[in-house]
């Protein structure tokens, strides 16, 4: 009685239609649906009457009674329930030309890897590295167009993932991220940020972004002497502290803490004053790791707010969704169903006894 689900998607390619929500495809699987409970229904009502009226009686007993009259509902509403299904999934056929111009904004990502972001003193059972991961997982889930680079840092700088914009290699390469790789111990900001600028090309600021994600603890002293420079080529750094200023203990890889010099195991806190001088150098943005959806927000209400520089210009076919075609069709099947009775109207009866129309 019913086309198979592919089929019926394949007729619909057939007349010259796409499909712009082809993921709605079982709700035509409602059409069959309503025939199958309409016969039953019909078939409980046929046994009902049997039990108080014979066949020959009938008639008789319940004229104007039209069993073709009840299938025709029941076949209207499938039709209608199809038709339904049809506009949910969208018929295009037809597209207009529309010019378009992608925008976007090249933002490189600095990570801290030093040894001392494995405190965990934001949270007792993630250290600071997995929360800055985390952070920036989140931030990818929300951007468009945008170009990310990721670079990780310690006393050195590794560029771990170039500007692009294949989400899925920078989220393998930021589940890397570790101490073991760097090749010098420390934390050298002002590396970090002179390798950083030099993944832009130089031209403009208007569509760049710096982000470091760092405990501040900035060993060599020239984060905010490459602030400056950064602050000359118009590039603005936003800046995610990562730690608490009770600050905690460093992992040593092994079972203990690291000890300084003296025995003494070392502490580790948050340098929020150093981090907030750099960003405030550049016309960035400082937040702590404590505020939620720290980079995020950053990202929101700044970052994204960045003029962009184009990346794709040429026209965008707008497809003409035809979903009103198969609606009006649905609503026409279900008036008719409503309007549609089981029984025939009933012929006025004229003064001998008979129908009119009938013979006298």
């Amino acid at each position: 009685m019913f086309l198979h689900l592919g089929q019926e998607v394949a007729v619909i390619a057939i007349l010259g239609f796409d499909l712009a929500r082809s993921g709605a495809s079982l709700w035509l699987l409602l059409a069959p649906l309503c025939v199958i409970a309409g016969l039953r229904a019909l078939a409980h009502n046929r046994r009902d009457r049997r039990r108080l009226v014979s066949a020959r009686l009938e008639s008789r007993l319940l004229p104007g009674h039209s069993p073709g009259r009840a299938r025709s509902r029941v076949l209207l509403a499938g039709a209608g329930a199809l038709f339904m299904g049809l506009a949910l999934l969208g018929p295009v056929r037809g597209f207009t030309l529309r010019e378009v111009e992608r925008k976007g904004v090249d933002i490189v990502l600095c990570v801290d890897t030093s040894r001392s972001m494995l405190v965990k003193d934001l949270d007792s059972e993630a250290s600071r590295l997995k929360l800055a991961q985390r952070q920036i997982l989140l931030l990818l889930d929300s951007l468009a167009g945008d170009r990310v680079a990721l670079l990780a840092f310690s006393g050195d700088v590794r560029e771990v993932a170039p500007l692009t914009r294949d989400k899925d290699a920078l989220r393998w390469f930021l589940g890397t991220l570790g101490p073991e790789d760097n090749r010098r111990g420390g934390t050298d900001l002002g590396l970090a940020l002179e390798h950083a600028l030099d993944l832009f090309d130089g031209r403009t600021g208007a569509h760049e972004a710096i982000v470091l994600l760092t405990d501040g603890e900035d060993l060599e002293g020239r984060g905010l002497d490459m602030a400056r420079e950064a602050a000359e080529r118009g590039i603005r750094v936003y800046v995610v502290g990562m730690g608490s200023e009770a600050g905690g203990k460093i992992p040593d890889g092994q079972r203990g803490f690291v000890k300084d010099s003296r025995g003494q195991e070392v502490v580790s806190k948050l340098d929020g004053s150093t981090l907030r001088a750099i960003a405030e150098a550049t016309g960035g943005v400082y937040l702590s790791a404590r505020t939620p959806l720290a980079l995020e927000r950053i990202h929101e209400r700044h970052i994204s707010q960045l003029e962009g520089q184009a990346y794709q210009r040429g026209k965008e076919k707008i497809p003409h969704d035809r979903f009103q075609w198969p609606l009006a069709l649905a609503l026409a099947c279900m008036f008719i169903e409503v309007g549609l009775r089981d029984r025939k109207e009933k012929l006025p009866v004229d003064g001998r006894g008979t129908s009119n129309g009938g013979r006298a």
